[in-house]
Formats: structure tokens, C-alpha cells, sequence
């Protein structure tokens, strides 16, 4: 097996609040993330023996990977893949870029996963159009849904569940263990990450895992990062009234950023937002945030705050019980790093 280092010192630190609690590498973009798609869809090794790793070509670790790209790699040509690196038309440089390259990493990843395979049978009760372009893993259960993949396909994966009288179109993406409950309206461009919970209005976002938006609500053109919950009625704006630009917060830079027309929601993990909270056009979110108040919330919350007006900050060990909490109910448990990793964002916060 070939290998490569995916190594975040080679890009800009402009990837938050999402490289807070991962690589780039980490982040997903369509179906699979980044590592996911140089390890399962190109065979190689992205963690070598550190032996190994003075010969290892280093990649930037926010590149989608292309058969260009592998192919200069595999024939070792150096001074190509600089410049092809260099000139990378796939960089995940900023989050808006995970909502903007979305769709059409669905589709790539949909082409490559079910190449030479055969789709489970969808049920009867199902209203679909294009059937040759879904495809069902096993253990999945789909009853009385739409499935539109006229515009793009839609992958349903490993024991998922899309209950009855949910509506979607493609280019869409649920992966393992993810549900969307009854009535739910998703459109083109979105990815469920694994283990999720959805329901109300989505479009064009994506939701790393483990996280919940489980009720009425519009997100749309968003990322949502792991172990984050939208209380009920939470909706975010993704387009101005006067339809102008969007500015976004960037960390690494103190200042905002154009995002281009749409844009909506960039949640760090681990946090929450109350019912009925109003996000702002662009609204980013640090790690673990408990967000309550009156009105739209402002454009940038940092870490650990708790509601977002002027509270004090959310204590560590109060942060660290209720995660825990919120893992148990998935059956999952807080590890040493993660809390080693949230203490180290506390303290510079």
C-alpha cells in the first residue's frame, strides 16, 4: 500500500472552529472525509510507521484527492505534485468551502462507493424517481418516502432509517446508523453524518456525526460538527434581506471574511443551541457552546460561552459532565484526549 502524510502545518490555520477538535484530514465533504477518501477510495496509507515517514510524501491534509493528484504521487514526480498542489482546484480552505464543494463530492463519492455493486431492494411503499441512481446498504429501512435523485444520487447507508413521509432530493448522503424522521424535507447538497438525528427543513448542509437536529427548523447551506444538538425551532438565515454579501468570522485572521451570497451556520462540536434560536447570516460557533438568549444571536460566539450575552463563561467541568451525558445517550463515553483536548480550548478561551 502506498503511503502519504497529511499534514496540517502545510495549510493555513483557517478551517475554524472544525480543526479545533480534528485535522483537516477529519473533516467530512460529501459522504466520506478527506482521510476516508485517500484510504477507501485510493488504497493508501495516511498514517505510515514514523520509520517511514522521512520518505513519505507530505500532502496538505485539507486536499480532496483527485486521480491527478495520485497518479504524480505514485510516479513519485516531486516537482509535479508541487506545482499540482499548488494549484489544487479541491482545497478546503475555509468552512464555507464544505457547504460549496458538497454536492458534487457527494456524487464522486456515490460513483466510487457502488461501483460493481448492487443496491439493496427499496420497498413499494416508496414514490421514487431515478432509482438507478440510489443506493441502499444493508440493514437500512426506507418506508413510504420520496426519493428524488434526478438532480443527483442519494446514498442511504449501513442501518439507517428514513421514516415515513419524508421527502428528499439528490445529491444527497446518509451515512451509518443516521435517522430521518417522519415529514422531513431535505434537499440537494446535504450529508447526515453517521449516527445522526434529523427532521424539520435542511438544504445544502452537512453534519459531521453523532449530532441532533431532530425537530422543525431550517438549516440550510451549514456545517454542524459532532455531538452538537438544535433544540426544537432552531433555524439559521443563510441569505441577507438585501441579498449581499455574507461575512464570516475568521479566528486566525480577527476579522470577517466574504463568503459569497449564502451562507449559513459553522457550529463547533459539542455544542448546543436552546429552542427557537435564531442564527444569524454566517453565524460561526465555537466548541462546546450552550447558546440561549432573545433575538438573533451575534455573528461570532467563542468557545465555551454560555448564551451570548455577556454570561459568564461555561465552567469546564460542568461542559465535560453534561458531554458525557450527551454520549451515553448514544453509547458512547468521553475519552482522556477529548478531555484533554476541551481543557486546552478552555484555557484559551
Amino acid at each position: 500500500m502506498n503511503s502519504i502524510v497529511l499534514e496540517d502545518d502545510l495549510i493555513p490555520d483557517d478551517l475554524f472552529p472544525f480543526t479545533l477538535t480534528r485535522s483537516a484530514a477529519d473533516i467530512r465533504v460529501g459522504i466520506l472525509t478527506i482521510r476516508e477518501k485517500w484510504e477507501r477510495l485510493f488504497q493508501y496509507s495516511t498514517r505510515p510507521d514514523p520509520e517511514e515517514k522521512a520518505s513519505t510524501p507530505s500532502i496538505p491534509a485539507n486536499l480532496v484527492p483527485t486521480v491527478s493528484l495520485v497518479e504524480a504521487i505514485e510516479k513519485k514526480n516531486l516537482n509535479n505534485l508541487e506545482t499540482l498542489v499548488k494549484n489544487h482546484r479541491k482545497k478546503i480552505r475555509y468552512p464555507w468551502h464544505i457547504v460549496q464543494s458538497n454536492a458534487e463530492e457527494i456524487s464522486n463519492d456515490f460513483e466510487l462507493l457502488t461501483r460493481h455493486r448492487i443496491s439493496q431492494p427499496l420497498s413499494a411503499t416508496n414514490r421514487v424517481t431515478e432509482s438507478g441512481n440510489i443506493f441502499m446498504e444493508e440493514g437500512a429501512c426506507v418506508e413510504f418516502t420520496i426519493l428524488n435523485a434526478s438532480a443527483g444520487p442519494i446514498y442511504i447507508g449501513r442501518n439507517t432509517q428514513i421514516m415515513e413521509g419524508a421527502m428528499i432530493r439528490g445529491p444527497f448522503a446518509l451515512c451509518e446508523g443516521a435517522v430521518v424522521k417522519m415529514g422531513a424535507v431535505i434537499y440537494g447538497g446535504t450529508t447526515i453524518g453517521p449516527f445522526c438525528i434529523v427532521g424539520g427543513e435542511i438544504k445544502n448542509s452537512l453534519i459531521f456525526g453523532y449530532s441532533n437536529k431532530a425537530h422543525e427548523g431550517y438549516l440550510g447551506d451549514s456545517v454542524i460538527g459532532e455531538w452538537c444538538n438544535l433544540g426544537a425551532g432552531t433555524s439559521n438565515s443563510n441569505l441577507k434581506n438585501n441579498a449581499g454579501e455574507v461575512k464570516v468570522w475568521s479566528e486566525s485572521k480577527k476579522m470577517f471574511l466574504a463568503a459569497g451570497v449564502k451562507c449559513g451556520l459553522f457550529m463547533g462540536d459539542y455544542s448546543k443551541s436552546a429552542i427557537n434560536t435564531a442564527f444569524n447570516t454566517g453565524t460561526v460557533t465555537g466548541v462546546c457552546c450552550n447558546i440561549f438568549g432573545e433575538g438573533l444571536t451575534p455573528a461570532y460566539i467563542p468557545s465555551f460561552s454560555w448564551g451570548y450575552r455577556g454570561s459568564p463563561k461555561y465552567k469546564i467541568e460542568n461542559a465535560l459532565r453534561d458531554i458525557a451525558i450527551w454520549k451515553k445517550m448514544k453509547n458512547q463515553s468521553l475519552s482522556d484526549r477529548e478531555i484533554q483536548t476541551l481543557k486546552y480550548i478552555f484555557n484559551q478561551s
